[in-house]
């Protein structure tokens, strides 16, 4: 595969360190986070998350985009649980506080709802914090033997891999393919028409994509037959070692794990009111 995500984290600290790290920390963190329903305890492991966000040292201008749609269609996400469920989905104690009713539905936002929305954003928000590293800090060679090294089957491995490179992959074919037509005189991302006309103009590109996407997986299919894989055990090139800063982060993660199941099982992570929404 030629193209794959763009490893906007060369040089980091975090990059420098063994990519099973980031594969660990990514996993470990997310289930330590849907432990927690206290929104302070969201904002401590929020405020960890993008510490390790910075570490990876993506440029913002990079994934500024990413960052606004990702947030935005969490907040639309959350606003509509908080308006449908009015906070009752939440372990929240006694009656609910009504802060307005909107017209014409009469649906009702509420300080619990509201709570629970913000909770939702924070926890979504740090686990986005995370994963940005592992799409971006890795390395593209090294997904599949990390992966590999984790215990994990190389058909799998690979698997993972060729995945991760296909969407890229496409998203080039995408714009090259739109190029060639525009050289022609055919432009399919004209503003002109209705819905129904925009989508027949979407034809013409979307047909050859997609016969190249096909063509493109069977000759990796065969490419690999060639190599004889999956008939026997793959020896790997590069060795993987984890030093001092990997073993810390990897401790790290675990401890915070081990809290975040502690709080969870006691009953010490409830849901969160916030204060200064309850009217009067």
């Amino acid at each position: 595969m030629r193209a794959s995500f763009s490893y906007l984290g060369r040089g980091s600290w975090l990059s420098r360190r063994d990519p099973r790290v980031l594969l660990l920390v990514g996993l470990l963190f997310v289930i330590a986070v849907t432990e927690l329903r206290d929104l302070r305890h969201l904002l401590v492991a929020l405020a960890l998350s993008v510490a390790y966000y910075l570490a990876a040292g993506i440029p913002w201008r990079r994934v500024r985009m990413q960052w606004v749609y990702l947030l935005g269609v969490i907040g639309l996400v959350a606003i509509i649980n908080a308006l449908i469920t009015g906070g009752r989905s939440g372990n929240f104690q006694g009656p609910t506080h009504v802060l307005l009713t909107i017209p014409p539905f009469g649906a009702e936002l509420t300080a619990e709802g509201l709570s629970l929305g913000v909770t939702q954003v924070v926890r979504f928000a740090a686990i986005a914090a995370i994963g940005f590293p592992i799409a971006y800090a890795i390395a593209p060679g090294d997904l599949a033997i990390a992966l590999r090294r984790l215990r994990i089957g190389d058909r799998i491995a690979f698997m993972v891999d060729l995945t991760v490179r296909f969407v890229p992959m496409l998203a080039d074919e995408l714009r090259e393919t739109i190029d060639a037509q525009r050289v022609r005189g055919y432009d399919p991302m004209a503003r002109t028409g209705g819905l129904i006309t925009r989508l027949r103009r979407m034809g013409p590109i979307l047909v050859p994509v997609t016969i190249g996407a096909i063509a493109g997986a069977e000759d990796t299919i065969d490419a690999m037959d060639l190599r004889a894989f999956g008939v026997g055990r793959r020896t790997w090139y590069r060795a993987l070692a984890f030093d001092r800063y990997d073993w810390a982060l990897t401790v790290g993660v675990v401890v915070l794990l081990v809290v975040a199941t502690w709080l969870n099982v006691t009953g010490r992570t409830d849901h969160y009111l916030i204060p200064f929404l309850v009217p009067g």
